[in-house]
């Protein structure tokens, strides 16, 4: 075997170890679910995912509201569509 080959073959295997290996709890800081866990979590809460098509302007302003009022994007479009569907907007 080449010396070249022996290098990429070497590269490759430290390359899989590493996709293997995640994300290391210094950076994620531990407390971060997968996806999998995320969603029974999501649906304990009795939580489902609505997806909806939005200008960018009017989706802009919501991101800019949610930022000033340092709550999050979910909480506050709850919070409008309650409003809206009682009436007080």
């Amino acid at each position: 075997m080449k010396r070249t080959d022996l290098a990429k073959n070497m590269a490759l295997k430290l390359d899989e170890r590493m996709k293997r290996a995640g994300t290391p709890d210094r950076f994620a800081g531990g407390a971060m679910p997968d996806r999998k866990e995320q969603r029974k979590l999501d649906q304990a809460r009795g939580l489902i995912p609505f997806a909806v098509k939005l200008d960018a302007q009017f989706a802009g302003e919501i991101r800019a509201l949610a930022e000033s009022r340092q709550i999050g994007l979910n909480e506050l479009v709850g919070e409008l569509l309650r409003k809206g569907l009682a009436g007080d907007v």
